[in-house]
């Protein structure tokens, strides 16, 4: 048996990875995925379907409109560890164990230097995951192939930087070490599916619960694209199976290439747009595509900001596009604007930086697209359960860093955050006359001018 770790619960794992675990079953048998969940959940649905679910595929393949229901039996089973750290660790110390998977977000790979051992509650995920380690190694295991995929840079490369942060801080034994960098594979990946999860219109749920010719209260749907890049590390290609099982998987030596223009064109287009989309009125990716001005503001990004930049690219491109206006995906911009700081940071700005360097100017269309993510954010102020923030034609709830929506809900100035190395790397009032022309785009955006 080949047993999988599954850090998330969350729709795109569950559409992506574990829908791929399923295909391997169906091919040759098998596999088993146990999911921990990231945060205190209620398992109640996973319960109730005795984890069993299906994901439908909706979309254009082949030039075929298709809506393909899979049924997933993969999960063995969803682990709360906040309230069953037994079963964590239990599952930390079983030899079939050979790979984790995880998805906590661009903001889920980082190192706090005040985690603490014993207060699992408020750690990382990196510091979660050097605890489930350190229980394989005093079991006498051998290491597992750990593949991340968070859309940062050189995802298992951070993670596993983060991993020996922690060894440090607290001072664990140097045999755990070297047990982790020699017996450890942490392969770099990259994922590509746009998945809309749970349809959220009674119209559309019901045909999807027609299709299956039952009530699941865990489908997931997602388009028929998949593609998953791996890094080729360790024992890998016993486990990962290269070629079509429902998803398209390339190992490879540099998954770069692969990651860079997908990074860019596809989730920084979705990152670039989706507060303008907003802003504007539109609820999906599909809306947006219907209108004009949104699609050509799309295009005019694309073209002119950053397929210059990624060579070989305008045929993804096209296809980006393409998927984009999949009339299927109920794909809403709500669920994207998730984290968007940390997104924007790991998505947008290496275009950003790359037209800034060439041309000495800032890039026009980025630079409109970070405005309306501003006056997004200036909007927000705290409610009774959450962040909100009140847009032209509905309040949404914002979900992002707790500091950053403190910062604006108490009043804190876009200059100040702009300027922040520690939010973005770099203080981005540097750029010539970015500072001046977002606080202007935000005026006009507030007097509800429409700057495309």
């Amino acid at each position: 048996m080949i047993k999988i770790m599954q850090y998330g619960e969350g729709n795109f794992l569950r559409s992506f990875a574990d829908l791929y675990f399923e295909t391997l079953n169906q091919e040759q048998g098998g596999y088993e995925v146990h999911i921990v969940t990231p945060i205190p959940g209620n398992l109640t649905r996973f319960v109730a379907q005795n984890n069993r679910y299906h994901v439908i595929l909706r979309g254009v393949d082949a030039g075929e409109v298709v809506e393909r229901p899979y049924e997933v039996n993969v999960l063995k089973q969803v682990i709360d560890p906040f309230k069953d750290p037994e079963s964590y660790y239990a599952l930390a110390r079983d030899p079939e164990l050979k790979i984790i998977v995880s998805n906590t977000t661009e903001a889920g790979i980082c190192y706090h230097g005040e985690d603490r051992m014993d207060d699992f509650s408020s750690m990382t995920y990196p510091a979660k995951l050097t605890l489930f380690l350190y229980e394989r190694f005093k079991a006498g295991l051998d290491g597992v192939n750990l593949m991340p995929v968070e859309l940062i840079d050189n995802n298992a490369d951070e993670l596993s930087a983060c991993v020996s942060k922690y060894i440090d801080l607290w001072k664990l034994p140097e045999e755990f070490r070297r047990w982790n960098e020699e017996r450890n594979f942490y392969s770099n990946t990259l994922v590509d599916r746009i998945v809309s999860g749970y349809p959220r219109d009674e119209q559309t749920r019901q045909h999807m619960w027609d299709l299956l010719d039952e009530q699941d209260e865990l489908m997931s749907v997602a388009e028929p694209f998949g593609l998953w890049v791996v890094e080729r590390k360790g024992a890998l290609e016993q486990y990962i199976k290269e070629g079509r099982h429902n998803i398209d998987v390339v190992l490879t030596d540099d998954v770069g290439p692969y990651k860079k223009r997908k990074v860019r064109l596809l989730n920084g287009s979705h990152t670039n747009l989706v507060p303008a989309g907003l802003m504007l009125g539109a609820e999906t990716v599909y809306d947006c595509m219907q209108d004009e001005t949104l699609s050509s503001f799309v295009k005019n990004t694309l073209d002119e900001e950053i397929i210059p930049f990624v060579p070989g690219s305008e045929q993804f491109a096209a296809d980006v596009q393409e998927r984009f206006r999949n009339p299927y995906l109920d794909h809403q911009l709500t669920s994207i604007a998730l984290n968007s700081i940390s997104k924007w940071r790991a998505r947008v700005l290496p275009s950003f930086k790359d037209n800034y360097a060439k041309n000495g100017v800032i890039p026009k269309w980025l630079t409109i697209g970070f405005s309306y993510l501003m006056a997004l954010y200036a909007r927000v102020e705290e409610g009774e359960n959450g962040y909100f923030a009140k847009l032209p034609t509905r309040t949404i709830q914002v979900m992002d860093d707790k500091p950053y929506l403190e910062h604006f809900a108490g009043g804190g100035s876009i200059e100040a955050f702009m300027s922040d190395a520690d939010i973005w790397g770099e203080n981005l009032t540097a750029y010539e006359g970015l500072l001046k022309s977002v606080l202007t785009n935000v005026e006009k955006i507030n007097a509800g001018e429409c700057l495309l």
